[in-house]
């Protein structure tokens, strides 16, 4: 409630500190007395509209400063919260309102600067004034729900229907979330099924493009070696080589043997010529044979399976135009399989989820209802004991003969703006 109103150079008013007391409190005089001064200096302070001509004739500027009470209400306190503005439990709330003689504004909540209209939304839940002409609150029907809600002390039901709103909202845009998800999977479907199939055809393993790449340098490495061997042995004479020395070493021996028949003997310059001839040729011949073979190991460590270049090459192509094809590299394809059937096991799981979901969304919709259809069942009784609240003041005023209701009117779903909004009321 508000305990106390100062006012500085506002209009007529010098200076003026009013302190309220709980209960009624009346402000009386003759016209001109300064009645609506106090008023309007009220409504500057809740946020109402600030121009020069509230500042006092040779004053620099009019200020208007509301007290209450420390707030006890949720709502009003969870309002000055959000908007930035610290409220300590037990101290009062100060709004102050400052007015410059060229038609500037300031707004201050527990003197922290504030927004004007900040300040005129928190003002209109400390304050609602009644003119003889204006639409007011309590005729608006819009604040009729608050009201009856306040009074049948409907928190807990309010607190009930909240939760299942947001239980609900969650659920359904879970749910949501599931249909998109899995109409994109199906459309995708076919497509992640046919790239897995052809890298399951490919099989693809880990570095297999390095291996592949040094396989077909080695193998292009061995061809051409085994080119220079073929051509060695070529060179070398091979058989014929050996069947000539052995054809030479033949002649020379019966040489030696012409000469031996003619009386040459073994100690004889010839025969000694002929015998290191004889020798040196069967030297060649068993050194020639030897590096035959020799080059013919040489080939043959050589070991690789014919034509296996070409199927190198080929799996090496295979493989880098299907990364291609994929818009990934060579390297990633294992991986890219592994991911593609995962893709796959969740379109194939994606409809026990949606079911899943879907049974989720239904029992928050049906929590909802029934913490809906307690909250309505609570306002009807709070209705009807306001009636009856209100039917006894009645008679004492000279309106005997009125009745006051309570209508409970169903908002249609497109209509809710709340989570609580099961309700709207409307004055008969």
């Amino acid at each position: 409630m508000l305990t106390r109103l100062s006012i500085r150079d506002v209009v007529l008013v010098d200076v003026l500190d009013l302190e309220v007391e709980s209960g009624l409190t009346v402000l009386t005089g003759e016209t001109g007395a300064g009645k609506s001064i106090i008023l309007d200096a009220l409504g500057l302070a809740l946020g109402g509209r600030g121009e020069a001509g509230l500042v006092r004739a040779g004053a620099k500027q009019a200020v208007a400063t509301a007290v209450f009470s420390a707030p006890d209400d949720p709502d009003l306190i969870a309002l000055i919260v959000e908007k930035g503005f610290d409220a300590e439990p037990g101290e009062d709330l100060i709004l102050r309102r400052v007015v410059s003689a060229d038609g500037r504004s300031r707004a201050y909540v527990n003197d922290q600067p504030a927004g004007v209209a900040a300040l005129r939304e928190i003002g209109s839940r400390l304050v609602e004034v009644h003119g003889q002409h204006e639409t007011v609150g309590l005729l608006d029907w819009k604040t009729h729900r608050a009201l009856l809600d306040a009074y049948g002390g409907l928190s807990p039901q309010l607190g009930g229907v909240a939760t299942a709103h947001e239980t609900l909202k969650a659920a359904e845009t879970w749910l949501e979330a599931l249909k998109a998800q899995a109409a994109d999977a199906a459309a995708r479907a076919e497509e992640i099924s046919q790239n897995l199939a052809e890298l399951d055809d490919l099989d693809p393993r880990e570095d297999e493009e390095t291996e592949l790449a040094g396989e077909r340098a080695v193998l292009g490495a061995a061809e051409k070696a085994m080119a220079d061997l073929a051509d060695a042995r070529t060179q070398l004479g091979g058989d014929k080589l050996s069947q000539r020395l052995a054809a030479a070493l033949r002649a020379v021996e019966h040489a030696r043997q012409r000469a031996t028949q003619a009386g040459v003997g073994e100690d004889h310059p010839v025969q000694v010529r002929l015998l290191s001839a004889a020798e040196a040729i069967d030297r060649t011949l068993v050194e020639a044979t030897e590096a035959i073979a020799e080059v013919d190991a040489a080939a043959s460590a050589f070991d690789f399976e014919p034509g296996r270049l070409d199927k190198a090459e080929e799996r090496l192509f295979a493989l880098r135009a299907a990364a291609r094809k994929l818009n990934t590299t060579v390297h990633a394809l294992p991986a890219l399989r592994l991911a593609l059937r995962e893709q796959l096991r969740l379109i194939e799981d994606g409809a026990e989820a949606l079911t899943v979901a879907g049974r989720e969304a239904a029992a928050a919709r049906e929590a909802y209802d029934i913490a809906a259809s307690l909250l309505s069942s609570a306002r009807e009784a709070a209705a009807e004991r306001l009636e009856c609240a209100v039917a006894e003041e009645l008679g004492p005023l000279k309106l005997e003969r009125a009745r006051f209701r309570v209508a409970l009117e169903p908002v249609a779903e497109g209509r809710r703006e709340r989570p609580d909004d099961d309700y709207g009321r409307r004055p008969l």
